[in-house]
């Protein structure tokens, strides 16, 4: 498999080195093995001579142009963590050419992917528009802002949709590189994640803070605060918009826009994070948490903690 890392500017180390690093541990575990033979032909490549990363190291890319097509280009995260610093960052010259590469690869059958807030520079080439994606957790409101007509879910660690790979935050690299070597191989990408000792990730709900998504917005913010209050208590759209101040509709409108949810959906979502919490900090049982945050048995909260997070209880009290 031939694979294209298209290195950009302010290049967020970790994401860059963890791609190297697990394609790397792939191919050497595949070279000592006469049962695997797959291989995965790496090229660090970009659109300006001199490459560095955040942390001001210099990347030894090669021009994109000019090459063979790859069977897959890899879009890493750059350094920018937060809207404001991202926004600019978007805006240079060289995102928009680093664009119209990845445009012409999608048009002549390349697979591409992303991860972090590479995503954001996928989704600004138009092409993910009316596919499932996934972003870093906490740039959810910021990328259902700027790209609405992506079907974005933040909760998943990765989303394959038709042409394109994309991937959570920061370490979901990792995640993004094994589902590429898994692709080929389930049996080597097994293997590289017990080399590499890590256990499967499907889910980034587990790590999401609800509140700061909800900082996004006033009214969301507003909503937020009042639904922590009354977890254990039945929930009511019109008693909700009520106390926000604000009617059912343009409740309903607002969450969706900025976590992509309905009220009732987030809602459940923080009794999840609150049941969570107490499963990981108490000695309670399943049916007593259950019974604070609003469930009338342990079985309901097993099966909601399993279907949002991905994780079981005793998974989770085992961590703790």
């Amino acid at each position: 498999m031939r694979i294209f890392i298209l290195a950009l500017q302010n290049t967020f180390d970790t994401g860059l080195s963890t791609l190297l690093d697990t394609f790397s541990v792939a191919n050497e575990l595949a070279a000592s093995s006469r049962a695997l033979t797959t291989r995965f032909d790496v090229t660090i490549v970009g659109v300006r001579s001199r490459v560095t990363t955040s942390h001001g190291l210099s990347i030894p890319a090669k021009p994109a142009t000019g090459l063979a097509r790859p069977d897959v280009v890899l879009v890493p995260a750059v350094g920018a963590k937060m809207p404001d610093a991202l926004r600019i960052m978007l805006e240079r010259r060289e995102i928009v050419d680093a664009q119209r590469l990845l445009r012409r690869w999608f048009q002549r059958g390349t697979l591409l992917g992303a991860a972090c807030t590479g995503t954001f520079i996928l989704a600004g080439t138009s092409l993910l528009n009316g596919h499932h994606a996934t972003t870093s957790w906490w740039l959810a409101p910021f990328f259902r802002e700027r790209y609405p007509q992506v079907v974005l879910d933040e909760s998943r660690m990765i989303v394959h949709s038709s042409s394109f790979i994309t991937a959570g935050a920061a370490l979901a690299h990792l995640d993004l590189a094994l589902w590429l070597v898994r692709r080929r191989s389930p049996a080597l990408a097994a293997l590289t994640a017990r080399y590499l000792v890590v256990d499967p990730r499907p889910m980034q709900a587990t790590f999401a803070i609800p509140d700061h998504l909800a900082h996004a917005d006033p009214c969301v913010e507003r909503f937020e605060r009042w639904a922590r209050r009354r977890l254990s208590d039945g929930f009511s759209l019109h008693e909700a918009a009520r106390a926000v101040a604000t009617s059912p509709r343009t409740l309903t409108r607002r969450l969706h826009a900025v976590i992509g949810k309905s009220p009732l959906a987030y809602f459940q979502d923080l009794r999840v994070e609150r049941a969570v919490h107490l499963l990981q900090t108490s000695d309670h049982s399943v049916d007593q948490i259950a019974a604070q945050v609003g469930y009338a048995n342990g079985v309901t909260l097993r099966t909601l903690i399993r279907h949002k997070i991905g994780r079981g209880v005793r998974e989770l009290r085992a961590r703790a």
